[in-house]
């Protein structure tokens, strides 16, 4: 399946890995997480993350203890971190 941009329709669209910067749950910092799937567009100059990605970011920041996460961490240690509960119970989108 060929990936489309989601800004500008172009199907010359790349997966490269990028960092981001997120704002904690409880609003009290915002820490760095590199080596994150990013799509990059070089028709509109867009670099964003996918729906899917931004879903599992937040779901794992609001589902682990975020005083473990140092201000930089990788999208890969984030993702492995313990969570405390199964699931994000207040996401009602499913």
């Amino acid at each position: 399946m060929k990936t489309i941009c989601e800004w500008c329709s172009s199907e010359n669209v790349e997966c490269i890995a990028s960092s981001v910067f997120w704002e904690l749950p409880d609003g009290t910092r915002a820490i760095e997480i590199t080596e994150t799937p990013t799509y990059s567009c070089p028709d509109c100059s867009m670099i964003y993350q996918s729906e899917a990605i931004v879903k599992e970011i937040e779901d794992q920041l609001f589902l682990i203890d975020c005083k473990q996460i140092g201000k930089v961490t990788t999208f890969q240690k984030l993702m492995e971190i313990p969570r405390l509960l199964k699931r994000n119970y207040f996401d009602f989108s499913s």
